[in-house]
C-alpha cells in the first residue's frame, strides 16, 4: 500500500521498529488532553525544584492562598501540602479539582 502518511517508523539496531513518530496534531487530536503536562510545568518542577502541586499553582498563576481558600484550609496549611513528599491522595484530589485538573497529572 503507498498511500501518503505523516507516520513515522524508526528502526532500532537490530533493524526491528523501535518507535514510532506522529505528528502532534495528530496525537492531541487522538490523545485526551487531560494526559498532556504543559511544558511550563515540568519547566518550574526543574528549574525551580517546585513540588508537582507548586508548579501547577505557579502555572495556572493562582496564590497559595486563593488555593487554600477553594478548599477550606488556611494558606499555611496549603505550604506544608505544597512542600509534601507524599500529600495524601484526598488532599490531592481536592488539590486537582480547585486547580481544574486531572488528579493524575499531580503524581508526577
Amino acid at each position: 500500500m503507498n498511500a501518503p502518511t505523516n507516520i513515522q517508523i524508526i528502526s532500532g539496531p537490530d533493524g526491528a521498529p523501535a518507535f514510532v513518530v506522529i505528528p502532534y496534531a495528530e496525537y492531541v487530536a487522538n490523545h485526551p488532553q487531560e494526559d498532556l503536562i504543559p511544558n511550563e510545568v515540568v519547566g518550574y518542577m526543574v528549574k525551580e525544584d517546585l513540588t508537582a502541586v507548586g508548579a501547577w499553582r505557579k502555572h495556572l498563576n493562582l496564590t497559595q492562598a486563593e488555593v487554600a481558600s477553594r478548599i477550606g484550609i488556611t494558606q499555611a496549611a496549603y505550604a506544608q501540602q505544597e512542600q509534601a513528599a507524599k500529600p495524601r491522595k484526598a488532599t490531592l484530589d481536592k488539590i486537582a479539582h480547585a486547580f481544574g485538573i486531572h488528579r493524575d497529572l499531580l503524581d508526577l
